[in-house]
């Protein structure tokens, strides 16, 4: 059986391609919900609803798990989510818990980017809250880096000139820790590098979530039932083309040139 990515558009390929490094002996199912994205400037009730329909077909696709690689998404529905399945739903969340627990400066701060959604959703104030006793966390929406991303937009010139002008209130020199809370920002970790000194951490929960989704599958006893096979759909619909499958492609390729830093 396969395992099934959800996403409103391709930022969930930055989290299937570290899962593919874990779990390299998977087949995938990778769900983009193209037309309805992004979902940033959605309602709550919005994003549920479009969220739940994915979940509903992908869950009727023989998968033995599902990963929500989505922040937003995760936000809005994860607990309808899982009260529904019987299968295992993975969720994603920014990764706050370790940037705070591998915090060294006291005198440094931590930068969280994401949607504006997901960022202003209780279940990450909740998070904060609880893990953020020194109140060094500060939050910042990057919406238009959802839209690079889903416009194939990688020129370093015109991302580095917006993300230059969102954080130009900003002392750079204050943080220690950036985190990108959107799985579609990680597209952008080597432009977000030429912002910062090299000390300073840039980091996902693509990695924690791929381990999550192992681990699960240990307990399951369901490893390596698979020849690294990925399905694409959009919206539902089985992708087929040959240039929009290239497409997917290039979104690797990307990755792997970040990687190779």
């Amino acid at each position: 059986m396969q395992i099934g990515f959800f996403d409103s558009g391709i930022g969930g390929i930055t989290v299937l391609y570290d899962t593919l490094n874990f779990l390299p002996n998977e087949d995938y199912l990778y769900y983009a919900d193209t037309l309805n994205a992004p979902y940033g400037h959605k309602t709550k009730d919005d994003v549920k609803k479009l969220v739940l329909n994915a979940i509903e077909f992908i869950s009727q696709q023989k998968v033995k798990a599902i990963v929500i690689a989505c922040n937003t998404a995760t936000s809005a529905a994860i607990e309808e989510i899982r009260a529904k399945y019987s299968i295992p739903i993975i969720g994603m969340e920014p990764a706050v818990k370790p940037a705070v627990k591998t915090k060294k400066n006291i005198n440094k701060r931590i930068l969280v980017t994401a949607t504006a959604f997901t960022l202003r959703e209780e279940r990450l104030q909740n998070h904060i809250t609880k893990l953020d006793n020194e109140h060094v966390v500060d939050l910042l929406p990057l919406p238009k880096l959802v839209q690079f991303a889903e416009g194939f937009e990688f020129s370093e010139r015109i991302v580095l000139s917006y993300l230059q002008e969102q954080l130009s209130i900003y002392d750079l020199s204050k943080y220690e820790t950036i985190v990108l809370g959107c799985t579609h920002f990680s597209y952008y970790k080597d432009i977000f590098g030429k912002l910062f000194s090299s000390d300073v951490n840039i980091i996902d929960g693509n990695n924690g979530t791929a381990k999550n989704l192992k681990k699960v599958l240990e307990d399951m006893n369901s490893l390596n039932e698979g020849n690294g096979n990925i399905s694409f759909y959009c919206s539902g619909v089985k992708v087929e083309d040959k240039a929009k499958l290239k497409e997917f492609d290039k979104l690797f390729k990307r990755l792997d040139a970040i990687n190779e830093m």
